[in-house]
């Protein structure tokens, strides 16, 4: 008896980390059925978009990419092979029977709370067929919000490399009026400390040497710890700490009103916790703010930051943006431009205000015109872009550690990470990938840094 022929899966991720880490658990749980991973769509058995309704005409985007799709199924068909088409993510949760109306050849629609029954509805999918075919509606829709967790359902992710992802938060109760990820989402949930850890050391054990936390509002971070009471993220990090063999942890997205100083002190504290934070800024006008509903002024987002280079001088900040929010005047764009100038950033996403359907802000009469947002970007990306450059070009002559996690675009080039987040690259053997070495950096490029092996008597150095 042979085995059945291995089903080959494709992909594509939109958007933020926590896509990149759902879409990771999508494969594990649909490794069981025969499903390993495909170069392509077009070589794909099953396509899987999964989408985010954060960035502008997510939407659209998610619909142009299907009509691709279609034309690929088609031509399968017409050699007699199946594919299976699913939607998931963010859009699919918001528009799930726009995409089954527009797009009918759509198998499957989920939300991001319901990927753990995947299984279930590729099976649902011959039944759909068939329905089909008998001129009745077609597809599998899943966008409920369960009762129960969808981790406690999960297999055990599989490490793939020396960094992985692992989500510890999801959901949001802030309700900023720009963002549908309440809306998508779901409400704050934060999974047991016992259930990260076992998780985190199954990771270890597979060969990761950093994990990135991750969490819609991940510093909200409020799990049973693990003698019963609640613990923050500050509690959690130094427990993940503590585990052999992991020497990075770094966490996002966090929210200003979070940051509370036992996790600002964790920074000084845990040696394994990256001098590196996301705390997204949005504005620098108090005005906009309020009417973003984020909960934090200007001054508030200034002295957490200061309070934070108290404990961690060196501490190095990324933030996001949105310029022309309804009703953000000249003054207003000014005040974060300002702000700006006054924190210094290393490392930003910034876009401009793009409505979303079903939230507040949408509705708001004082829209601001196009070309307007578009030079206040243009302003505010120089600004920010120029800040960047001069962190990176303050970075050369210095000695970091870098932890090398996969091959470069030149022969015997491997890339890595400082623990800046940054992008290094340096000649170096693949057996080093995985390590945490020494390095000093010589050049800057756009997005990445050049190195050099960090010298000493004995000649280049290197560290576990």
């Amino acid at each position: 008896m042979t085995d059945a022929p291995a089903k080959r899966l494709f992909i594509k991720t939109y958007g933020c980390q926590m896509n990149v880490y759902d879409s990771g658990r999508m494969a594990d749980v649909l490794a069981p059925l025969g499903y390993v991973p495909a170069e392509s769509a077009a070589d794909a058995d099953m396509v899987i978009l999964n989408t985010c309704h954060i960035r502008e005409k997510a939407a659209e985007k998610v619909f142009s990419d299907l009509g691709r799709v279609r034309v690929l199924k088609s031509k399968r068909a017409e050699g007699g092979k199946d594919m299976i088409v699913a939607v998931a993510g963010c859009v699919a949760q918001a528009e799930g029977a726009e995409i089954m109306a527009r797009a009918p050849f759509v198998d499957i629609v989920l939300g991001p709370q319901t990927y753990h029954r995947l299984p279930e509805m590729v099976a649902r999918t011959t039944r759909a067929r068939a329905d089909r075919a008998a001129g009745r509606r077609a597809g599998v829709v899943d966008t409920e919000f369960p009762l129960e967790p969808k981790f406690d359902q999960l297999p055990a992710p599989r490490a793939e490399g020396p960094t992985a992802f692992l989500s510890v938060q999801e959901g949001c109760d802030k309700f900023c009026t720009f963002c549908v990820v309440p809306y998508t989402r779901g409400a704050e949930y934060s999974r047991p400390a016992a259930d990260v850890l076992r998780e985190a050391r199954g990771l270890v054990a597979g060969g990761v040497r950093e994990i990135t936390l991750l969490g819609q509002n991940v510093n909200a971070y409020h799990g049973a710890g693990l003698h019963g009471a609640a613990w923050g993220l500050a509690d959690l990090v130094r427990a993940l700490a503590n585990i052999e063999g992991l020497a990075r942890i770094r966490y996002t997205t966090s929210h200003p009103r979070d940051m509370d100083e036992t996790l600002m002190a964790a920074h000084r504290d845990v040696p394994a916790l990256m001098p590196f934070l996301h705390l997204p800024l949005q504005a620098g006008s108090d005005k906009i703010l309020e009417a973003m509903n984020r909960g934090h002024t200007a001054d508030s987002y200034r002295k957490t930051i200061g309070k934070l280079r108290g404990y961690r001088p060196d501490i190095a900040l990324s933030s996001d943006f949105i310029v022309g929010y309804p009703g953000e005047s000249d003054r207003d764009f000014q005040d974060t431009l300002d702000l700006v100038r006054e924190i210094g950033f290393t490392q930003t996403f910034s876009f401009k205000y793009n409505a979303r359907p079903g939230t507040p802000a949408a509705a708001l009469e004082e829209q601001i015109p196009e070309d307007v947002k578009d030079a206040r970007l243009y302003a505010l990306q120089d600004l920010l872009l120029t800040q960047q450059r001069a962190f990176d070009l303050g970075c050369v002559g210095k000695t970091f550690d870098v932890l090398l996690t996969h091959p470069g675009r030149y022969p015997g080039q491997l890339v890595g990470k400082s623990p800046y987040l940054q992008a290094v690259h340096v000649m170096a053997d693949p057996k080093d990938i995985g390590r945490i070495v020494r390095l000093t950096i010589v050049s800057t490029e756009s997005n990445s840094l050049g190195a050099v092996w960090a010298e000493t008597a004995e000649g280049a150095a290197r560290t576990a």
